[in-house]
């Protein structure tokens, strides 16, 4: 017998979908687990928005067995199925009749305080300085010095993430088969006192983005990574690069990305 462990929002419509959603996995045979067992649990059904989605992954740190997500929220981009679809999903489950999209994460390791420390987003990770103040980085790529970034901050997106934060700041749209990652400026600087770049930079898979304060140590270093976000002081150098951790989606045997971009944003 499977075993399924339920992740649910506060919401009222949610509580209700997950009343059906229990039955209807009891009436296919599974066993639903009171809370996530990781040597357990065979598959995650995760029941709201893709707030929820990102809350359960760093709930759980990026679990390894495959999650369904029931869309009760708004834009619904990780969160594969209309709650009326669950029943049909269960039965195409059971026969394999599904694909498995694998998402890899993005790492951010911070030097704080002489001590190395590490913040993983699913979507992005992004670098800021203290409220109302740019931010001064010198910037490289492959241990390779590429400028002195100066603006808001930066922020780093993978595929999955490209269509968040990342394209509400101009970022462009990449597809999740291609392993890279998306640096995005925010609000740069461009005066005769500063020059920053102003579009994407795409990075393959193998490099690392280098980030070190102009005044290092930097006294505050404000990071944000999947609406979650965690303050440093005393930064000196910051790298950027693929996480190992990733996280399996399930998805319909009639899933297309661009289809899903379409219906989403156009």
């Amino acid at each position: 017998m499977e075993k399924v462990y339920i992740k649910t929002n506060c919401m009222e419509n949610s509580a209700r979908i997950e009343k059906e959603v229990r039955a209807e996995l009891a009436d296919e045979g599974f066993e639903i687990l009171d809370g996530y067992d990781k040597k357990e649990c065979g598959l995650i059904v995760c029941i709201g928005g893709d707030g929820t989605f990102l809350n359960l992954i760093h709930e759980l740190d990026f679990p390894d067995a495959p999650i369904i997500g029931i869309n009760t929220g708004h834009l619904g981009f990780f969160q594969e199925i209309d709650p009326s679809q669950t029943r049909d999903f269960l039965e195409n489950y059971r026969k394999g009749n599904y694909q498995e999209q694998v998402i890899s994460a993005v790492d951010i390791f911070i030097t704080s305080n002489g001590r190395r420390y590490r913040e993983t987003g699913l979507n992005e990770v992004v670098v800021k300085g203290t409220v109302g103040c740019n931010i001064h980085l010198n910037m490289s790529i492959g241990g390779s010095f590429i400028e002195k970034f100066s603006g808001d901050g930066i922020l780093v997106a993978t595929p999955a993430g490209s269509t968040a934060y990342n394209y509400s700041l101009g970022g462009s749209i990449v597809d999740p088969k291609l392993r890279l990652l998306q640096v995005t400026p925010l609000a740069p600087l461009n005066t005769v006192a500063y020059r920053s770049f102003t579009s994407s930079l795409m990075l393959p898979a193998g490099s690392a983005l280098g980030l070190v304060p102009e005044d290092s140590p930097a006294p505050d270093i404000h990071i944000e990574f999947d609406g979650f976000s965690a303050d440093y002081h005393n930064v000196t150098e910051m790298k950027v690069k693929l996480s190992r951790k990733s996280v399996s989606l399930l998805r319909l045997e009639t899933y297309d990305f661009w289809s899903k971009v379409k219906s989403k944003f156009l």
